[in-house]
């Protein structure tokens, strides 16, 4: 089965493939259509409504199953935030040096001990029929003082995973972070549900 993937993020669709994949399905993105990506706009106030309004959008453009994730960080000692908002939290367009440097700043003051904060995913599976199946998956972790590692994307080189002791996200291999990350355990837990015939919400 074919699923398009609304992400032109490559180190997403790398870690969808990587689960889905061995399932038999045919993970593409909407270039591999000869499509140009759509430009959803994100105006849900959970990663679940994100999810979803991407994902709808895709299948109902391509009339076939889609798969959207919406992720981001939740800092405690910042109330949650970034949040949803956590790919332009330094303002528009997207920039991950300019979203680091933003969180290293308003996390200046505080020590170690609080900087605990964990990456939250969730992951929309929706058919062309309106069929909906959803999942999701959290890592906790902190966060450090400094930019750690050349791997990974996002906030992954400033967030250390309590699952990976002394290292950063960006200092995991593309096995290693799928094992632990957010979208490898909300997709693992997609994929289980796939597996075990789950039914799907209209």
């Amino acid at each position: 089965m074919r699923v398009v993937v609304a992400s032109t993020n490559e180190g997403k669709v790398r870690e969808i493939r990587h689960v889905l994949e061995p399932l038999g399905w045919d993970v593409v993105r909407a270039a591999d259509l000869g499509a140009e990506a759509l430009e959803v706009e994100e105006t849900g106030s959970t990663f679940l409504e994100n999810a979803l309004l991407k994902a709808r959008a895709y299948a109902e453009h391509f009339g076939c199953v889609a798969l959207a994730d919406d992720s981001g960080l939740e800092v405690d000692a910042l109330g949650g935030a970034p949040g949803v908002r956590s790919a332009r939290y330094a303002g528009e367009p997207s920039d991950d040096a300019a979203n680091n440097a933003k969180l290293l700043a308003e996390l200046a003051d505080v020590p170690a001990g609080e900087r605990t904060a964990r990456f939250r995913c969730v992951v929309a599976l929706v058919w062309p029929d309106g069929r909906v199946l959803a999942a999701d998956g959290v890592c906790e972790g902190a966060i450090g003082f400094e930019p750690r590692g050349s791997g990974g994307f996002g906030y992954d080189p400033l967030f250390w995973p309590a699952a990976a002791p002394g290292r950063t996200m960006a200092e995991l291999s593309p096995a290693e972070k799928s094992a632990i990350s957010h979208r490898g355990s909300a997709l693992r837990a997609l994929r289980a549900a796939l597996e075990q015939g789950a039914p799907a919400d209209g």
